[in-house]
């Protein structure tokens, strides 16, 4: 089948604001849609620019919105965004964030807000002989959470995000959790306070926006309302 490829080009040296661009490209309906932005760059328009690596829905660096919606463009298959032939399918930058040239976005702040709650395991006291055990228990609160790729889907799905750039965003404070709630941390005096504002947990309304969009189908709200409720208990 061939298909109408709809793409939000931009490039800073020559454009004044964005503007679509359409191609038609050959393609299966069990090709994934990275595979379409690939025949555009390899045949049509070697101009084009996105980001991709490992094609395998592991490095989080393809997300984008696919017709309207955020996901990583080598998960999803064509049949499941298209009928048939002559379909357009749409691709556009993440939202949330100064666009750098086509499908390309700034993460620098997304980067940001992931350092400010401070995603390493902090500990008390010398380090031990051998690892630091954990029971598959213990492992099991936070194993959902560990699966985050950091594509930034989640984020850019955000109303909260889209109004206040600010506002840490579901990823961030995800990451929070992970290690929150990991029992080799003794972070909570350094990182909830961090969580703990209105640029924060609490700009989190539980919209379920950043549920649908995660790739790795993680709960996200479910988490985030666990750290809620450590933030009040350790206040």
């Amino acid at each position: 089948m061939d298909l109408n490829v709809k793409i939000k080009r931009y490039n800073p040296e020559k454009d004044d604001a964005p503007h679509w661009e359409t191609y038609e490209v050959p393609a299966e309906p069990d090709d994934s849609a990275l595979s379409l932005l690939l025949y555009v760059k390899w045949h049509l328009d070697g101009t084009l620019t996105f980001r991709k690596s490992c094609a395998h829905g592991i490095c989080g660096s393809d997300a984008m919105k696919i017709n309207g919606e955020n996901k990583l463009a080598c998960s999803v298959l064509l049949q499941d965004l298209v009928s048939g032939d002559g379909d357009t399918i749409t691709f556009a930058p993440l939202p949330a964030a100064p666009v750098i040239k086509d499908l390309v976005i700034d993460q620098s702040r997304f980067f940001e807000k992931y350092r400010a709650v401070k995603p390493w395991l902090m500990t008390e006291g010398p380090a031990p002989e051998r690892e630091r055990e954990q029971t598959q228990e213990e492992f099991n609160v936070i194993e959902d959470a560990t699966k985050c790729i950091m594509c930034g889907a989640c984020t850019h799905a955000c109303p909260s995000t889209w109004s206040d750039p600010d506002y840490l965003g579901p990823a961030a404070m995800l990451k929070a959790y992970r290690y929150t709630f990991d029992t080799r941390d003794d972070g909570d005096e350094e990182r909830l306070p961090v969580l703990d504002s209105d640029k924060g947990l609490w700009k989190c309304y539980t919209i379920f926006n950043c549920n649908q969009a995660c790739p790795k189908d993680i709960d996200i709200t479910r988490w985030l309302s666990a750290l809620k409720r450590r933030s009040l208990t350790a206040a």
